[in-house]
């Protein structure tokens, strides 16, 4: 099937709809969901956000078409439970079951399972700044290879950072409820002679909350002002023995709904180039806060 290179799709971590400004109140220096000083990063879909919580995405479904005649679909179902270890120490897994329907056969199975370890090591209340580091593990062998699954393992250390612009001054009042979040990896297959890749993604985000409630209240409903509009961009470039290779990657225009216990989320899927296929397609996914739901329980750190 003609599609978008395999990337790494994690929603991971996540979303309030508590008010950031009480926190803040408070002395929240940061906290679950992505809140720090002001600004609230929604999980997104395609790249992971900076935050580590307790969090569970079931699911994410990933539909796929390609323009042939006749055409080739792809469905990806996924999830992923992400455990805080600590405050600011967590780890996530992930799966993902694929069903490829082609003109010469049907074929189903599942990816490589995958396991990410995050540390949230800097946040910036008044610049509305977030920065975490962390490590993906790719399992090889553990997924099926006739829909994709590769052999060896790969391991990828991340850099994530989320940054508001509520800093901006008053002239440039209107721009505030804008941020951007993003993730920079390196992927290391642990077999020889396979390509390391430069995994990049970012998310552009327009938060109707910050507007209403830190620009200007301009009398949207109150179930519009939970609505995030963005742009998420993921790229994966070769940079070793496949360096010279094409960047392949999608672009994913789309709105995420963030409500108290749970977030709705839905993107469109388009590859940013021919080498990236030529299959287009949508992103649906349903994102479950387990520390809002199970604060006592479930939803505590370990330690």
């Amino acid at each position: 099937m003609s599609d978008p290179t395999p990337i790494r799709r994690r929603p991971s971590a996540g979303a309030l709809a508590a008010s950031a400004t009480v926190l803040s109140l408070l002395g929240a220096h940061a906290n679950a969901h992505g809140i720090v000083g002001n600004r609230f990063f929604p999980a997104t879909l395609i790249t992971d956000d900076p935050a580590v919580a307790d969090e569970l995405t079931l699911p994410q479904i990933d539909l796929l078409r390609t323009a042939d005649s006749p055409p080739a679909t792809e469905t990806d179902i996924s999830g992923e439970w992400d455990k805080r270890i600590t405050q600011d120490f967590g780890v996530a897994f992930e799966g993902e079951w694929t069903d490829l329907k082609t003109p010469v056969g049907d074929v189903s199975g599942f990816q490589n399972f995958g396991t990410t370890f995050k540390y949230q090591a800097y946040s910036n209340a008044p610049h509305e700044l977030m920065i975490s580091v962390g490590l993906d593990i790719d399992w090889g062998r553990t997924g099926d290879p006739h829909v994709g699954a590769d052999s060896t393992t790969t391991l990828t250390p991340n850099f994530y950072f989320g940054k508001g612009l509520g800093d901006l001054p008053d002239g440039l009042a209107w721009a505030r409820p804008f941020a951007i979040t993003g993730v920079i990896g390196y992927g290391v297959p642990l077999r020889g002679g396979d390509s390391r890749t430069l995994e990049t993604g970012f998310a552009f985000e327009y938060s109707l909350r910050y507007l209403s409630s830190h620009v200007k209240d301009i009398g949207l409903p109150s179930l519009v002002n939970e609505i995030t509009p963005l742009v998420e961009l993921q790229l994966s470039t070769p940079v070793s023995d496949g360096a010279g290779a094409p960047t392949t990657g999608t672009v994913n225009p789309g709105l995420i709904w963030s409500g108290r216990r749970f977030q709705l989320g839905a993107e469109a899927m388009i590859p940013i180039n021919g080498a990236s296929g030529h299959a287009v397609g949508a992103i649906f996914q349903v994102h479950w806060f387990i520390d809002d739901m199970f604060p006592h329980s479930l939803g505590r750190p370990i330690w």
